[in-house]
């Protein structure tokens, strides 16, 4: 599963990276995107003739949901059921896009505890999850999900799942329409796989209303238990 992660690139950046045309409006850095929350994706645009940097609220809206409400359930799609899947199947086909990401976060628990970690490219790179978008509604709200797929390597110590990462040489390919689906849904190779890291961060990341850099700061040292108490 991916259900929190960072995206805090400026638009400029991203407009150069994916080399996109920007059609945000106002979008500013989050350390801690949460379900529901506008995002940053890239997709090709028919009306613009040109790869567009975009706005999507997180979590994908079928176009024949009541409300925008089943999104809160759907910010993720299994690549292994992708293709065929009422859902996502229709977007899999001729509506991908790429959520620019720094890294994502996943909790394990110890005992009564829960540590958070976060997964980011050790060289401080730009990731790129492949994801889903769809239109909903008259007025055309656009929201997305994005793939998961199984956790290879040192990842499966904290979560069973993944974000679908894709390389740079793989963008064009997902954003087209069409595609062999085996090809498409790829995991990362070992070597792709060894540049990300795994990091404990903060706490305060488990909370959706906290934001800011100092989410990714490693927590803080544990306090020595009390000494234990005496009768004389």
């Amino acid at each position: 599963m991916c259900g929190r992660y960072a995206t805090t690139r400026s638009e400029a950046d991203l407009e150069d990276l994916f080399e996109a045309v920007s059609v945000l409006e106002q979008m500013g850095p989050s350390w801690n995107v949460a379900p529901t929350d506008p995002v940053p994706v890239v997709r090709e645009s028919k009306s613009h003739d040109a790869r567009v940097l975009d706005s999507a609220r997180w979590g994908l809206v079928p176009p024949w949901a009541k409300d925008l409400r089943a999104g809160a359930r759907m910010i993720n799609a299994r690549s292994e059921t992708v293709a065929t899947s009422p859902a996502f199947a229709p977007s899999f086909a001729r509506r991908r896009c790429l959520v620019p990401a720094d890294g994502w976060f996943e909790w394990v628990r110890d005992g009564k505890q829960k540590q958070a970690y976060y997964m980011t490219p050790a060289d401080g790179s730009p990731l790129a999850f492949a994801g889903l978008w769809s239109s909903w509604g008259p007025e055309g709200v656009l929201t997305c999900s994005v793939l998961t797929t199984a956790a290879l390597g040192g990842l499966t110590r904290v979560h069973d799942r993944m974000p679908l990462i894709l390389p740079r040489d793989r963008w064009g390919d997902w954003l087209a329409s069409g595609g062999e689906p085996d090809e498409l849904l790829r995991p990362l190779t070992p070597a792709e796989l060894a540049a990300i890291e795994v990091r404990p961060v903060r706490p305060d990341v488990g909370n959706v209303r906290n934001n800011g850099p100092h989410l990714l700061e490693p927590p803080p040292p544990a306090e020595p238990a009390p000494a234990p108490a005496t009768l004389f």
